[in-house]
């Protein structure tokens, strides 16, 4: 094949691609015997209400009042509830305030008035050493008992984190899912003219709070991924028009290089284990999926060899395989490989094309965007069966996960201006909303929960 007509195709086939933390200290409050939980229907929403936490003796902290701190947490927890689509929630605004012998003796008839099915009441206390300590209480309005009790001990400007872990523990204890509140997603951050855009590696809470920029936006940042132990980020920048892939160090502030080479690469990505990269180049007209060790020595090793166009996915879970789309029959699809290259085999044969392939922290799923005249996200079994399409508008590619595998994310190109924004969307294809970004936002990278 001419080596223009080449890099057209490849142009064409990659066009989806182009396109400090603190821990968090957990001090349960005294337990009591916790009743059985009461199985929820997931697809149903669930009543909630969140009064403001109780801040006994406010005190001013360098993260504010510790009063307003009670009515910020509670606000919180009932955005993050909220935006689950599982459940309906009351305040803290229209609710009124508890005193702090209320929190472990709710009024239940009262609740039961609103009507409610479940309330969440707290408490925010600033310690000696100036930290905060968070006391988040789950009781069943109807039942009239305490269901899960948990205290969470974090400095003033963690308390966000502490409202997203009240939030985790309600939501499982809820509806039996795991929790993904507390955690936090990379992207690209767009910005200038359609046809030149600026690309910056961001990153930002799982609910848009906490945003800052990685990257300056003097070289392109592409396909971020965070690593499996959240300490750093993976990506792909172009500089001086060449491509490299670095490993940003999140605590530390400083990036290293893993590989660079004057041929196309792109689409880097994490082994389970954090200790393997995949990735994908172009090399004399063909393009084939390596993986390299994530310490950047060490040689490449290719994994495909079939003429045509591969691009590396992601890894199972368990390591084992790996998800990938090739060109190899004629068109874009999937395909999966044991992680050493051996047993490729397609598993997409729908209609259209098939791109962008990630697999769930579940195992049992794989996300795409499928191409057939609009851009559309969906997932399959790993054999390829149960396809199902999740979204519907002119172009949603780049899907990612949430760290319990229930929640899809992606991004959403608008017709004739390009602009970008980030989605999400239930697995059941319900519950599809927008992201805030201060800017234009592409491929995002959702981590996994913060310890």
């Amino acid at each position: 094949m001419p080596l223009f007509a080449f890099n057209r195709k490849l142009a064409s086939f990659l066009l989806l691609f182009l396109g400090a933390q603190a821990a968090i200290a957990q001090t349960p409050p005294p337990a009591t015997d916790e009743p059985e939980l009461v199985e929820f229907d997931t697809a149903k929403t669930r009543s909630i209400a969140i009064p403001a936490l109780v801040a006994p003796s406010p005190v001013d902290t360098p993260a504010g009042n510790s009063g307003a701190l009670g009515r910020q947490i509670a606000e919180v927890i009932s955005s993050n509830l909220r935006a689950s689509g599982v459940f309906e929630t009351q305040g803290p605004n229209g609710l009124r305030m508890i005193g702090l012998p209320e929190v472990t003796a709710p009024q239940f008839g009262y609740w039961k008035a609103r009507p409610v099915e479940q309330l969440v009441q707290g408490f925010v206390r600033v310690g000696g050493d100036g930290n905060l300590t968070v006391g988040c209480y789950l009781y069943d309005v109807g039942f009239g008992s305490e269901t899960t009790r948990l205290g969470f001990n974090v400095p003033p400007r963690e308390w966000r984190r502490a409202a997203h872990k009240c939030a985790d523990a309600i939501y499982a204890r809820l509806t039996g899912e795991l929790p993904f509140f507390d955690s936090r997603i990379a992207y690209i951050a767009e910005s200038g003219p359609k046809n030149k855009r600026i690309k910056r590696l961001a990153i930002m809470d799982s609910d848009g709070a906490n945003h800052r920029f990685i990257t300056n936006g003097q070289s392109t940042a592409l396909t971020p991924r965070f690593s499996p132990n959240y300490k750093s980020i993976l990506y792909l920048s172009y500089v001086d028009g060449n491509p490299r892939i670095y490993v940003y160090d999140i605590d530390a502030g400083r990036q290293r290089l893993i590989t660079q080479s004057n041929s196309p690469t792109f689409a880097p990505r994490w082994s389970p284990d954090g200790q393997t990269i995949l990735y994908s180049m172009a090399v004399s007209g063909n393009t084939d999926v390596y993986k390299i060790s994530a310490s950047g020595n060490g040689t490449p090793v290719k994994l495909t060899s079939s003429p045509g166009i591969d691009v590396g996915g992601s890894f199972s879970p368990d390591g084992r395989q790996i998800v990938f789309e090739s060109d190899r029959s004629g068109s874009q699809q999937i395909y999966v490989m044991n992680a050493d290259g051996s047993n490729q085999r397609r598993i997409s044969f729908g209609g259209g094309r098939y791109a962008t392939p990630e697999w769930s922290p579940r195992a049992d799923l794989i996300a795409f965007t499928r191409i057939a005249g609009d851009f559309r996200v969906g997932t399959m079994r790993p054999d390829g069966s149960g396809e199902r399409l999740l979204t519907n508008s002119w172009q949603d590619e780049a899907p990612t996960w949430a760290p319990n595998g229930r929640v899809i994310q992606f991004f959403r190109t608008a017709k004739g201006s390009g602009k970008t924004s980030i989605w999400q969307v239930d697995l059941t294809g319900s519950n599809e909303r927008r992201l805030p970004t201060p800017i234009d936002g592409s491929d995002p990278a959702w981590g996994p929960v913060l310890p």
